[in-house]
């Protein structure tokens, strides 16, 4: 470990650049790399690899053994499972009418929507640059090819 990471109790190991917020649950061996950001309410298991620049939003919920890839980007409330990998710039979204503004021109804030989450199963993996368009569940241990865009469930396997 060098001093561009903060050291944490069991093996846990952050990089200085990255932005944990206090309220996040971090599980032991997890390593979270530069300029990431973990936000508010969100738990991330045993042994998971958050990459450079990747995002973490507010309340999702990463099982152990999860590799989420350079700049991946993971929106609240998505669920992965246990040895879910997210390749690099994959997005799993949460908003199923995406807009800047409502009907009457005013800018949506947080009431003016419900987020919708993706839910990945175990080992499945996400290739770079996928995106799966919420809501959908990704089956325990299918394949998303890289550019994909996901807009139905993908059963197992």
């Amino acid at each position: 470990m060098t001093d561009a990471h903060r050291a944490q109790p069991d093996g846990v190991r952050i990089a200085a650049t990255a932005d944990v917020d206090d309220r996040a649950t971090i599980r032991s061996g997890t390593r979270v790399w530069h300029l990431a950001q973990i936000r508010e309410g969100a738990s991330v298991g045993r042994d998971c690899v958050i990459g450079r620049g990747a995002y973490v939003g507010p309340g999702v919920r990463l099982g152990d053994n999860v590799k989420l890839q350079n700049h991946a980007l993971v929106y609240e409330p998505a669920e992965l499972a246990d040895g879910v990998f997210v390749g690099p710039a994959a997005v799993l979204t949460n908003d199923e009418y995406p807009r800047a503004v409502t009907p009457e021109g005013r800018l949506k804030g947080g009431a003016d929507w419900t987020a919708v989450g993706v839910v990945v199963g175990e080992g499945a993996a996400i290739g770079a640059r996928a995106v799966c368009v919420a809501p959908v569940a990704i089956g325990r241990w299918a394949l998303i090819a890289a550019g994909a865009v996901v807009t139905r469930d993908v059963p197992d396997f």
